[in-house]
């Protein structure tokens, strides 16, 4: 707020008049250098000399010599001018094809597999010299290399972020349901089983925490934990084991010749996918320009 109602009746126009006639010293430069009439001048004078209450300018022969307010406020009102210049034209935009930029990120398989190769894609087919470091995302979340720098997204399960730390950022990207896989030469589980009876079947766990680990996992009859989703299904197949997967995934790699899938059990929480960044980073025009090629890339394979 203004201390003063004086304040309200000046603009942009008569702080650039004041910043010239302190640095020109004269009426008809500044006149001449703004490009409006000596009388435009001489009203911006006077608006401003009443907004702070004080003279401001003296004129005499070698010019207009400020007073002690107008040198004290100067660097004040230069200020203004260049908040005024920034909030115009925003914090300079992360160009990336002036030079090569190298980002390092920590994602889930689900990512690596659903998202990663769009995302390559587009910077190949733009030719942008951008390196993407990539780090499989392990059990628990790089908090430290995510806050020091190290590494500039981490892109992990709601579930396995479900903790949160502080200093850091998030966005949602995706949501996905749950199946159950089972091989179709087994005896098949009933269609959409009741929770309890499905956590009486022998499962095979996928490389990502979908459940609440000690309120679900400890209850289930778990035989294996795979590394990775091919994996996990090269382990059921010829057996009665079951396997529950993110519809997208099931979708990708579970060849309809070998395996059937049913619907998880009501009572199994959906799979969601975050992003997150320290707050350190979030103004980062880099890190900014990444997010936003992320969202991207997820909208195209149609997972937003």
């Amino acid at each position: 707020m203004l201390n003063s109602n004086l304040l309200r009746k000046l603009d942009m126009q008569d702080l650039m008049v004041f910043v010239a006639v302190y640095e020109q010293s004269s009426v008809t430069a500044v006149s001449e250098t703004l490009g409006v009439s000596q009388s435009t001048v001489s009203y911006s004078l006077k608006k401003l000399r009443t907004g702070f209450e004080d003279d401001l300018f003296i004129n005499t022969r070698s010019g207009m010599r400020p007073t002690y307010k107008a040198t004290t406020i100067h660097e004040h009102v230069l200020k203004i001018l260049e908040g005024i210049n920034f909030c115009h034209s925003g914090a300079q935009a992360f160009d990336p094809t002036l030079k090569a930029v190298t980002f390092n990120i920590c994602v889930s398989e689900y990512f690596e597999l659903l998202v990663l190769p769009r995302l390559l894609r587009n910077f190949d087919f733009a030719n942008l010299p951008v390196i993407v470091n990539v780090q499989k995302l392990d059990t628990a979340l790089p908090v430290d290399e995510l806050r020091e720098g190290s590494l500039d997204l981490v892109i992990c399960f709601g579930s396995d972020s479900q903790h949160s730390h502080t200093g850091f950022k998030s966005r949602r990207l995706v949501e996905d349901e749950l199946v159950y896989v089972f091989d179709k030469r087994a005896t098949p589980p009933q269609l959409r089983p009741s929770l309890r009876s499905f956590m009486e079947h022998r499962h095979v766990l996928p490389p990502h925490r979908t459940f609440d680990t000690h309120r679900v996992d400890h209850k289930r009859q778990l035989i294996e934990r795979s590394n990775s989703y091919r994996a996990a299904l090269k382990m059921i197949t010829g057996t009665d084991l079951i396997l529950t997967l993110p519809r997208r995934i099931q979708t990708l790699l579970a060849n309809e010749a070998v395996f059937s899938h049913c619907e998880a059990p009501n009572g199994l929480p959906a799979l969601t996918l975050d992003m997150q960044w320290s707050e350190a980073s979030d103004q980062n025009s880099a890190n900014t320009w990444l997010r936003e090629q992320v969202i991207k890339a997820c909208g195209e394979q149609g997972l937003l």
